[in-house]
């Protein structure tokens, strides 16, 4: 299934992509794609709806985030070994853990805001997991069974902050518009691997990042294992897997994003994102 959250900002209702591409009305059955409505139970009686006879909706509706209330929005940083080359780090012994808040979170097309002052905002594709079955000190070999679905993220990073202004990696990671999350949730019994999927990114038309799943330092399975043992997951906690190589910062000279600018990327299988950048009011 491929679900999604229609509508404005605060008032998305969730929908279902039928075959045809038309979008289905899913809010008679389930409140919003959040929480319970993600456990496998509940999905597997998604599955059973009569498509085809569910209500249409109409027009070019916003398309939201395919996630709502997202408990954690938890990332991954240096997990594919060229990456972590392309910005001088370390091949990392153990996964790098770091946070976006949950109020970066926008629409796979919504506008990507570069906060005031800054000259290093950048971008990066990703591999989101959205957690289903929650759990703690989770087996790596059941560890997929917990994930409700897959869908795109751009991992938004305002590289000045995260590197140059001291503590930690969050505070360049979760400005407002850094977490552009979908178009879909694509349920996991339509991705056959998720560690053979190819990603893409570019900026005004130019191609930066082409990259595959596989090159990752560590699976998907390997990282909702180790995250478990840290903290419980729960269902709807989103968990955004790295990035290949092609990031701004990793240019030669460095290329920066600026007002104006058009990002598209996209992940095999799981659908595309556009982002218009613009800036901040002074």
């Amino acid at each position: 299934m491929k679900l999604l959250r229609v509508g404005e900002p605060g008032n998305e209702r969730p929908a279902m992509l039928d075959a045809q591409g038309e979008l289905r009305d899913l809010s008679h059955y389930i409140d919003d794609l959040a929480g319970e409505a993600l456990l496998p139970s509940s999905l597997e009686q998604l599955r059973k709806l009569p498509l085809s006879e569910l209500p249409k909706i109409g027009g070019q509706p916003r398309i939201g985030a395919c996630v709502g209330q997202i408990g954690k929005f938890i990332c991954i940083g240096l997990n594919y070994a060229d990456h972590a080359a392309e910005t001088g780090a370390a091949i990392p012994q153990e996964p790098v853990v770091f946070g976006k808040w949950t109020s970066a979170v926008v629409g796979p097309n919504d506008a990507v805001r570069i906060p005031r002052g800054s000259v290093k905002t950048d971008w990066e594709v990703e591999l989101g997991v959205v957690i289903g079955k929650g759990g703690s000190y989770i087996d790596e070999a059941d560890a997929l069974s917990h994930v409700a679905g897959y869908c795109v993220v751009n991992d938004v990073s305002e590289r000045e902050y995260q590197i140059e202004r001291g503590g930690t990696w969050d505070k360049g990671k979760g400005c407002d518009t850094f977490g552009p999350i979908g178009p879909w949730l694509v349920t996991a019994d339509e991705i056959a691997d998720p560690q053979q999927l190819d990603l893409w990114l570019e900026v005004d038309g130019k191609r930066y990042q082409n990259g595959n799943t596989r090159t990752m330092i560590f699976s998907v399975a390997h990282i909702i294992s180790y995250l478990s043992r840290f903290m419980s997951l729960q269902p709807g906690d989103v968990i955004s897997t790295g990035t290949p190589p092609g990031v701004g910062m990793g240019q030669k000279p460095p290329v920066y994003l600026r007002p104006g600018q058009v990002i598209r990327l996209g992940i095999a299988g799981l659908g595309e994102q556009r982002q218009l950048t613009e800036g901040s009011e002074a």
